[in-house]
């Protein structure tokens, strides 16, 4: 009874939600919400037909089965033989029909929710992966994976069901009421009356439910965000000493929580018993209405049986239509949601890029020409700035912490563009293409942090070549410097690591990065920072070994390191946002200085 009460209420603000959109001129938006909710669904239309013929034979056999009924206490009241087995067999063989067709008609829904779910994040999974990498960085991850999942499931749920839903409901309320209509018109509108009376009276609790909504989920969804920062953050917490503090702030919140939550649990049993009320009233006055006329003898006892049944149903009929909008409304929203992510701008891909294949056994060059870049308008990372590197080469950019190294690497791969200037890579014969998403393939990177994924080491390494054998990857392995530890774990290549490579020193997951772009292969490598947690010995190793596999790979690193300074061809500065190459004498003293 509480659920049908809060539908209610639900309903009737969803309607004056729509009613505004109407006034202000956005209802438009819905409206295209639900086209395209209805791109993905129309493939199955044939499935929705047949889905609403069978809600449609059910609702007609649950009348019958209810009018047969009737005429069997009828029957059994009047003390009658007459049909009484045949008017049984009806009875029975509608409802049990009714119960075939309402259970065939929740797998079909099921079946139907899962294909479209399916269908809608498969989709929108490849365009977010393949939005601008800018663009895809305005959402929080978290953000991003509540669309993905629960927005996708609100769409998907009732893509298929709600035009069927909503057509066998209006059949359902129009054929009880007709059904009513036909034995007592009175009767039919005391039934008619009483849900939209009930409606009517809910619109004077919408305002403080509201408010008790939004400020308990004001609450959950800080308490939720302290919950998510504190494990994220566990290992500093414990560093520091300070668990029990966090367990105190944790209460803290659980009490706010709390006294939120039962304030709004009093207000919504206050208003359930008015409701309540007023639905007993209604049907108190339909109940005195049947037995008035049984008493005077314009009715019998089985069709006071179909009144007060079908009152019921006629009420719940008009409380499932309403309770259409706001799903109606909940899914247009999803469906916003959604397209905002599907609808962001698409990475830069250029079809010539593949020209660049045949030469990759000789390698590449990188050349950037008068680069600027900005992340916000008029605010410069990247300005003046030119860069090269080529085959067979270790360069090297280094600068202050903050100053664009990072974005360097960034604009290489082509995850940005720069506003000025080129980023080009270069095959031997001179063909040049600018760097975009289908030149990626061409780069190893290993960026700054904790790469490792919870799985098995050879899961790790199999990311980047899903085909590559145990011994590609015990090889890839040994030229990272990797091996000599993973062959002392207990599985070997097999050994499960945690996420973010718990169990393993940083030292230890910075080589197996190493190694998973070494185990790609790829003509031009980035290394961002990614040799910061080895020893100098380790480090000049893995750079070797690096170097020797391919000869004629690129090899681009951003380092404070001098023993990696020694190594390379040529040294990059990045200082005030300009990329600058530093002469020999200035690397030297650079090492130096370091």
């Amino acid at each position: 009874m509480a659920e049908k009460k809060n539908s209610t209420v639900s309903a009737f603000q969803s309607i004056e939600t729509i009613v505004n959109r109407w006034k202000s001129g956005t209802l438009g938006e819905v409206v295209d919400d639900w086209k395209w909710i209805f791109s993905y669904s129309k493939k199955y239309k044939f499935a929705i037909v047949f889905y609403t013929v069978l809600g449609v034979v059910s609702i007609s056999l649950g009348l019958i089965s209810s009018i047969a009924s009737k005429y069997v206490i009828d029957i059994v009241t009047g003390y009658q033989k007459d049909k009484l087995v045949i008017l049984l067999c009806i009875m029975i063989g509608s409802s049990l029909f009714s119960l075939l067709f309402s259970s065939v008609i929740k797998r079909i829904s099921a079946r139907l929710s899962i294909y479209i779910n399916n269908d809608i994040q498969a989709d929108i999974f490849d365009k977010i992966i393949d939005s601008d990498w800018l663009k895809v960085g305005q959402y929080t991850n978290g953000d991003i994976l509540n669309r993905f999942n629960t927005d996708v499931n609100t769409v998907s749920s009732n893509a298929i069901s709600w035009l069927p839903t909503i057509v066998i409901a209006i059949y359902n309320f129009v054929a009880t009421f007709f059904v009513i209509w036909y034995y007592s018109k009175v009767m039919a509108c005391i039934a008619f009356m009483s849900a939209p009376f009930m409606l009517l009276m809910s619109r004077v609790f919408i305002r403080k439910q509201r408010e008790y909504q939004k400020k308990v989920r004001e609450i959950n969804s800080q308490m939720m965000t302290f919950e998510v920062e504190t494990f994220y953050n566990m290992d500093t917490i414990k560093s520091f000493g300070i668990s029990k503090q966090y367990g105190t702030k944790m209460r803290n919140w659980q009490q706010k929580y709390k006294e939120m939550y039962l304030k709004y649990n009093l207000f919504s049993i206050e208003t359930n018993i008015f409701m309540s009320l007023m639905g007993l009233t209604v049907q108190m006055v339909a109940f005195l209405y049947c037995l008035w006329l049984l008493w005077n003898g314009h009715i019998t006892y089985g069709t006071m049986t179909l009144f007060l049944t079908q009152r019921a149903n006629l009420s719940s009929a008009f409380n499932e239509v309403v309770g259409l909008v706001p799903t109606f409304l909940n899914s247009s929203v999803s469906a916003h949601r959604i397209k905002e992510l599907v609808e962001l701008e698409k990475e830069i891909h250029i079809k010539e890029s593949h020209q660049l294949d045949a030469f990759e056994k000789f390698g590449y060059s990188l050349i950037m020409n008068d680069v600027h870049f900005s992340y916000i308008e008029n605010k410069k990372v990247i300005k003046d700035s030119d860069f090269m590197a080529n085959p067979g080469e270790i360069v090297a950019l280094v600068g202050p912490s903050g100053e664009g190294k990072t974005t360097m690497i960034r604009l290489l791969l082509g995850l940005i563009h720069p506003q000025d200037g080129t980023v080009r890579i270069v095959a031997q014969d001179g063909t040049s293409i600018d760097s975009n998403a289908d030149t990626r393939h061409l780069f190893a990177y290993v960026p700054q942090g904790n790469t490792i994924l919870s799985g098995t080491i050879a899961e790790n390494l199999r990311m980047v070549k899903e085909d590559a054998t145990d011994e590609e990857i015990i090889e890839a392995l040994k030229i990272g410097c990797a091996y000599d530890f993973v062959s002392k774990m207990p599985d070997g290549i097999n050994s499960i690591v945690r996420e973010k490579g718990r169990g393993l020193s940083e030292g230890q997951a910075q080589r197996i990065a190493i190694s998973r772009a070494i185990l790609r292969d790829a003509p031009i490598l980035l290394l961002d920072e990614a040799t910061s947690a080895l020893d100098v010995t380790t480090e000049r190793n893995v750079l070797r070994n690096i170097v020797t596999q391919r000869p004629n790979k690129t090899c681009i690193v951003t380092t404070h390191r001098p023993s990696v300074l020694n190594l390379c061809q040529r040294v990059y500065r990045v200082v005030d946002n300009q990329v600058t190459e530093l002469s020999e004498e200035e690397s030297s003293q650079m090492v130096i200085d370091f």
